[in-house]
């Protein structure tokens, strides 16, 4: 991308789509300003979203908000332990026709769709969270030994409940890295309640304009991948990651002392991806190093994981990646 006539009108088109979205969603959404923000990152950078938080607290009607805005299809899986994965993929079923004749057809499971709500995926055995990974990954689903291609755009959003962990199991290291985010969903602040119940009791439910399509969502991501990305960028993106990492040159004592797997280079990837939505937000055609940084905690929260001792001092993986982000802004303002 130059700067040129044609890239302004294009930097202003993704501006504006990205705010109508915004805007949309929050007809019905309250507060979650920043989980909504993290969702729409995802959603233009061609990720896919997990979501922790407890019950009752919006998920369920985000995925259904953002798909309205989108004008998209939208499905739900509630996964449960006998949950199979052709529940999820869909199968083949032998039917009988009108001359007496017998064909196998295939019946398309809930994935076929664009907007999915996998809600509490860590319910279901990992045979039946593995049916996502290729899913995820190759934007397809194998069934029958036919591969399908899915609906575009297609993205998961995922939830997960931190506190209730009996009869759940926990996703691989594999299919979290499949996440380009994990976004902690919280509670909603006192001012905010009379707003939720208002939307939420009232006679009739505040309406959604579907203000893009699927169409627009695949064509500004093309947009997104033509920005380029400088050198400091790119050297930010890589020394953030590596610094997860334990025994590399820019991991910090704590770091060292108490993780046991640092991100993988998709969290570079989730990072300069990212990168280049938060660029077109704020009007510029090309990533810099505070882009990078803006959703660095989103994208490598769930890349890291704890050692027995970091577990026993109660540390979370963001109070290091905080601390990772501090250094690297210390370090670029005395470069």
């Amino acid at each position: 991308m130059t700067d040129t006539a044609d890239v302004r009108a294009q930097v202003q088109r993704f501006q504006k789509t990205f705010e109508s979205l915004q805007n949309a969603v929050h007809q019905l959404i309250v507060g979650q300003n920043e989980v909504v923000e993290g969702v729409l990152v995802a959603l233009f950078a061609g990720g896919h979203v997990l979501l922790e938080g407890v019950p009752g607290i919006g998920k369920t009607v985000l995925v259904k908000t953002l798909g309205e805005a989108l004008h998209l299809q939208k499905g739900r899986v509630q996964f449960t332990p006998d949950l199979m994965p052709a529940d999820v993929l869909g199968t083949m079923v032998l039917e009988e026709g009108e001359a007496g004749g017998r064909a196998v057809r295939f019946q398309p499971g809930p994935i076929h769709t664009n907007l999915l709500l996998a809600d509490e995926i860590n319910r279901a055995t990992p045979k039946t969270q593995s049916a996502l990974l290729e899913a995820m990954q190759e934007q397809q689903a194998t069934v029958g030994g036919q591969t399908r291609a899915l609906p575009k755009p297609f993205v998961v959003l995922a939830t997960q409940n931190p506190v209730e962990q009996e009869g759940t199991y926990p996703l691989p290291e594999a299919q979290l890295d499949r996440f380009l985010f994990k976004l902690l969903v919280g509670y909603p602040k006192e001012s905010e309640y009379a707003a939720i119940l208002e939307r939420t009791t009232g006679g009739k439910a505040p309406e959604v304009p579907a203000v893009t399509t699927g169409d627009e969502v695949l064509a500004l991501r093309q947009l997104v991948r033509e920005v380029p990305v400088p050198e400091a960028a790119r050297t930010a993106a890589t020394r953030l990651v590596m610094a997860t990492q334990p025994g590399s040159p820019y991991a910090t004592e704590r770091v060292n002392k108490y993780v046991m797997l640092g991100s993988s280079p998709r969290g570079a990837q989730a990072l300069v991806l990212a990168g280049k939505v938060q660029a077109l937000r704020e009007g510029r055609a090309a990533v810099a190093v505070d882009d990078v940084q803006r959703h660095a905690v989103a994208a490598l929260r769930h890349r890291m994981l704890l050692n027995f001792d970091g577990l026993g001092q109660g540390l979370k993986t963001d109070d290091l990646l905080h601390e990772i982000l501090e250094r690297s802004t210390a370090m670029a303002g005395r470069a």
